[in-house]
């Protein structure tokens, strides 16, 4: 999968701007950014869903827009919102897709069986997709999508609306996929989610502001984490908000993380806090995504378990 110089505008909005990217064959590769950066519009022009305003595309060897109805036979998409039939049996629906898709009647029913048997589906059978749970939809939603053996699957957020424990299922599922020669794009919120992909790409504003494995991208991070234990860590960050030595902050539990402009910084925020009376543990810390993130988006983010 490669795109050059890909952008959206839609009127005086740029939803992506000049967008380089370039994915192999059997990579998890995972988009990361703030609300609104432009993921699921990079992924929608990537299928053929969306005609791009600028740029190339080339996605299996199809080049967008000419060849998409060709790639759309060769791909599976699952979106965030569930968007299968909820008056049809999960049989049903994904007798939908198979037909959807092209599968003759014999294969359809084959690969029915199988994917409901590998997606813990087989005794939901007659049971109506609106009366699934989360967890169960999602897992329904992506033996739709690759009930036709795709060599490519693009998924928008997928695991949003489900617990940690489906999202880690989910997660085998992928890497299974993947292990089989499947290539993966996939976009998150979640940082460990992104931790588990092979490679990542950060997005701000349409554009691609990091792209690198996760552990390529945390040895790079340009600023430095710091732990501030103290008796009163919410005192200690409104001491340090507004100083150009921290780029941003965040209260774990009775820690406060700072992630400092520089390794020099710690010296300066030392003293601020001391002067202020405040008494306090400054110590290291090893990078972690959120840093990254923080630091190429400037969007401070929440941790999530």
């Amino acid at each position: 999968m490669r795109a050059r110089g890909l952008s959206k505008r839609f009127g005086s909005l740029t939803a992506v701007d000049h967008l380089d990217l370039s994915v192999p064959r059997a990579e998890v590769f995972g988009f990361l950014g703030p609300n609104g950066c432009g993921k699921s519009t990079t992924i929608r022009m990537l299928c053929g869903l969306l005609l791009p305003s600028e740029g190339e595309i080339e996605v299996l060897g199809c080049q967008i827009p000419r060849d998409a109805e060709e790639l759309k036979r060769r791909i599976g998409y699952m979106t965030q919102k569930f968007s299968l039939y909820e008056d049809l049996s999960v049989y049903e629906n994904l007798e939908f897709l198979a037909t959807v898709q092209g599968l003759g009647r014999r294969e359809a029913r084959q690969r029915i069986d199988e994917v409901m048997e590998r997606y813990w589906l087989a005794d939901r059978r007659t049971q109506m997709a609106g009366t699934l749970s989360g967890g169960q939809k999602q897992r329904l939603a992506l033996a739709g999508a690759v009930l036709h053996k795709p060599d490519l699957l693009l998924l928008d957020e997928p695991t949003s609306a489900v617990d940690p424990q489906s999202r880690r299922e989910f997660w085998d599922s992928l890497f299974e996929l993947a292990d089989a020669g499947t290539t993966l794009l996939v976009s998150t919120h979640y940082m460990d989610e992104a931790e588990r992909c092979t490679r990542l790409g950060i997005l701000d504003a349409g554009r691609l502001v990091a792209d690198g494995s996760p552990q390529e991208l945390m040895d790079a991070l340009p600023g430095h984490p710091l732990l501030i234990h103290c008796a009163q860590p919410r005192q200690a960050q409104r001491t340090l908000e507004g100083s150009p030595d921290v780029l941003a902050m965040a209260q774990i539990g009775a820690t406060l993380r700072v992630l400092c402009a520089s390794a020099d910084s710690r010296a300066a925020i030392e003293t601020r806090l001391r002067e202020q009376g405040i008494r306090a543990d400054l110590q290291d810390a090893p990078a972690n995504l959120e840093d990254v993130f923080v630091s190429v988006t400037r969007n401070p983010v929440q941790a999530t378990p």
